[in-house]
């Protein structure tokens, strides 16, 4: 019963407080991976740690950090629209230095990732639905997906409830007002 109990308040904590599953990353783990990005001696394996400093820029608390993850991720020139087009050559394209579906798929998450943490919850949502086209059963998306979605409608209910405060206040003070002429 305590566990139940535990777990409906944790749920409306992180109703109200927009708790999400997706992994923080600290400032020290992103200084490690640019330091090697700036050791690693190929390009194949600069190119992994590449992705491993995209994914902790993504990752991070710091808004800045989340910015400068996503421009990684797209590459030199910014993205172009993935609404254009939902075929994987396409989407391939236009992203640089893509060559595989699972390389697709994993940079198409973390730029999702990237612009769910920097409030861009549409841009992320079709990224995220991108990812799952490519790979349906993939649940790392599907969660993401889904956390993506709560936000929306958490975000929604929050605001008709504001709506309906400063309404309730309106009406409140119209009928404060016609009291005090009658």
């Amino acid at each position: 019963m305590e566990a139940k109990i535990a777990n409906f308040f944790e749920s409306v904590g992180n109703f109200f407080t927009g708790g999400d599953q997706i992994p923080w990353c600290d400032r020290d783990i992103i200084v490690g991976c640019e330091r090697e990005v700036a050791k690693a001696s190929s390009d194949e394996f600069r190119s992994e740690c590449l992705m491993r400093l995209s994914w902790a820029l993504v990752h991070s608390r710091q808004p800045e950090d989340v910015q400068r993850g996503i421009a990684m991720l797209e590459g030199a020139g910014r993205i172009r629209e993935l609404t254009l087009s939902t075929c994987s050559e396409c989407l391939a394209a236009s992203l640089p230095g893509i060559t595989n579906p699972l390389q697709l798929r994993e940079r198409l998450y973390l730029l999702a990732v990237g612009y769910y943490r920097s409030g861009d919850y549409s841009k992320s949502r079709q990224l995220v639905d991108r990812c799952l086209e490519i790979a349906p059963d993939w649940r790392q998306a599907r969660a993401l997906k889904k956390t993506i979605e709560d936000k929306i409608t958490r975000d929604g209910v929050i605001g008709m409830g504001i709506a309906a405060t400063v309404v309730g206040l309106v009406a409140g003070g119209i009928a404060a007002a016609v009291a005090r002429k009658k």
